[in-house]
């Protein structure tokens, strides 16, 4: 037995999925609200006797670690490892591992900054000075410093260290962790001192480093430093505040990313939970890779400085090349979120909601920066945003901008081009993130979910298979739809078995929506109902793919011209044919 299996025998699927959606009996089955759209009618559906889930609201269904992938923006391997702690497994030990291997040393480090993260709490709560800056300089709510587990380090140099190593922590797991240093006379001292302490979760809210701010300023000693690079911290990697914003950024369909950790704590404290933040302004693909389980929706509050800008026009190709909308919050007054929020939180909220799109924003900025009527005007901003250009995913997008350009510096799109194809340097060639958002395009979903419900509903009743000889398996979104396709299509006539094998998550889910929809219909009912399905998956494949042929018709040269317009009529003429015979007669 695999660890997979092992943990699906250990814990119940109602019970995981329980601890993140409220299900109530319903039958066989468990049924709820929906926790990735917001549904008010309760569509959700957990089978115990399938080990299967199914939301209807928005199409999505698999089996428990699926389930823990969509709600915590996991991968696979994450998925497992965070069941495998609920279950009480050791990973290792399916992994051939020897004593003392890196997922039981990980989780000892875990263990160690937990604690940390307490007597820092515990040192707050007994130090006046501290307890005055926070609550009552920066004017954060008690619930709010609880929230975020707000503490202080003592500036005694050894405080936490005689505390974890009288709790048998050893030097190397200090170190490893990131909460010593060594110091000027050898041997260990805490890497935090005198500082207020605020914990760096990871999205499941396990502490894996602090960030740290001096509580008297000291022109000699940075004001906020970070815990190094550790086995369990990556600032690279790490979002800050994402464990206590992803299901507000689910919620909303977007994430605000903003430079300082205490304007997330204040925009949390205020009700805006959609609002997360990097280390300072670097932002990475792996920053927007985390984010983009949640959302495709990135909105950018920096520093309206020349850091700030630098930053977005970074991350510009980054969030292209991932497939991410990126765009620029804008406030007023050049004040940060924090400021903001502390004049009136009305206010961040209605620059919240008034977005510009990254690169229109750095266009605006640097015409504002320029005399773009000059020639050395026109070849300063064009030196500048060319690359930008350059490095955009999206063929349409880029010419998009090269006619925006060109208008703007009242100069040939020809000439952009040609000095795009001169200047070669600093062009960066960026892999492709295969990213897929969370929140998918709408009209994929309601795709997804019309195909399903029609292979359901013919798998359930196979006499109405008729209704699947005019697909192909192309037209299908996913693998495993293309495979039931096929199966059926392939049954002998008159054949009127259950085709489902049950072997699969998908078999066991299309089986949930027919018992769920439409087993209890009449047959006439069921008839129609396959009729209707089968009309509206036409209808929407040929919009979708009429949508794919107009961008392409936008950049193709006269012989690729005539071949999409030929695919095009192709499209008009298999819906016009099919649709025109989608009835159901009761007398078949």
């Amino acid at each position: 037995m695999d660890a997979v299996e092992e943990i699906k025998i250990r814990l119940a699927i109602e019970d995981v999925i329980g601890e993140y959606v409220q299900l109530k009996h319903a039958g066989r089955n468990w049924k709820g609200l929906s926790p990735f759209t917001n549904e008010r009618t309760p569509s959700f559906i957990v089978s115990p006797e399938k080990q299967i889930w199914h939301d209807f609201s928005s199409g999505k269904g698999g089996d428990l670690f699926s389930f823990v992938m969509e709600a915590e923006g996991l991968d696979f391997k994450g998925a497992l490892e965070l069941l495998a702690r609920k279950a009480g497994i050791d990973l290792a030990q399916y992994q051939g591992s020897r004593p003392g291997s890196s997922t039981r040393d990980k989780e000892r480090l875990y263990e160690l900054l937990e604690l940390a993260a307490k007597f820092y709490q515990v040192q707050f709560s007994r130090n006046p000075e501290a307890l005055h800056y926070v609550l009552k300089k920066r004017g954060f709510a008690k619930a709010v410093v609880l929230q975020w587990q707000i503490g202080y380090a003592p500036n005694t140099g050894r405080a936490l260290l005689d505390f974890l190593k009288g709790k048998g922590f050893t030097d190397q797991q200090l170190r490893l962790a990131g909460v010593t240093s060594k110091s000027y006379r050898g041997g260990q001292q805490d890497m935090f001192r005198g500082r207020i302490m605020i914990p760096l979760c990871d999205p499941q809210g396990r502490v894996i480093g602090f960030t740290a701010r001096l509580l008297n300023d000291d022109p000699s000693a940075p004001k906020y430093i970070n815990t190094p690079q550790t086995p369990l911290y990556d600032k690279s990697r790490h979002v800050f505040g994402l464990h206590l914003a992803k299901e507000a950024i689910r919620k909303n369909g977007y994430a605000v990313l903003v430079e300082g950790n205490l304007d997330v704590i204040a925009s949390h404290g205020v009700g805006i939970s959609q609002v997360v933040a990097t280390a300072g302004t670097a932002l990475t693909a792996q920053h927007l890779k985390s984010l983009s389980h949640f959302t495709a929706d990135i909105r950018l509050s920096f520093d309206q400085d020349r850091a700030g800008q630098q930053a977005t026009e970074r991350a510009i190709p980054i969030a292209s090349q991932a497939g991410i909308s990126l765009s620029v919050i804008t406030i007023p007054s050049g004040k940060d979120p924090d400021e903001l929020i502390g004049q009136d939180p009305k206010l961040w909220q209605n620059a919240i909601q008034k977005p510009r799109y990254a690169l229109d924003w750095l266009m605006d900025y640097y015409q504002k920066q320029m005399d773009i009527s000059s020639a050395a005007g026109k070849r300063q901003f064009s030196d500048i945003i060319l690359p930008v250009i350059r490095d955009l995913a999206d063929e349409v997008e880029r010419e998009h901008y090269i006619r925006e350009v060109a208008k703007l510096l009242d100069v040939s799109t020809g000439a952009l081009l040609f000095k795009l194809r001169q200047n070669k340097q600093p062009q960066r060639k960026l892999k492709r993130s295969k990213v897929t958002p969370v929140i998918s395009e709408p009209a994929i979903t309601e795709y997804i979910k019309t195909q399903n419900h029609l292979l359901a509903l013919v798998c359930g009743q196979p006499r109405l298979r008729e209704y699947l000889v005019s697909l192909k398996p192309a037209m299908l979104h996913t693998t495993a739809a293309r495979s039931v396709l096929s199966t059926m299509q392939a049954l002998p006539a008159g054949s009127d078995t259950l085709p489902l094998s049950q072997t699969t998550d998908y078999d066991k889910m299309l089986t949930v929506i027919y018992e769920e929809l439409y087993q209890q219909l009449e047959p006439v009912e069921q008839g129609y109902e396959a009729a209707r399905l089968q009309a509206r998956l036409l209808e929407q494949y040929a919009k979708l793919q009429k949508q794919r042929i107009v961008a392409a018709l936008r950049t193709a040269d006269g012989t690729q011209t005539q071949t999409l317009l030929q695919k095009a009529q192709a499209i008009d003429n298999l819906l016009s044919r099919v649709t025109g015979g989608a009835s159901y007669h009761a007398d078949r």
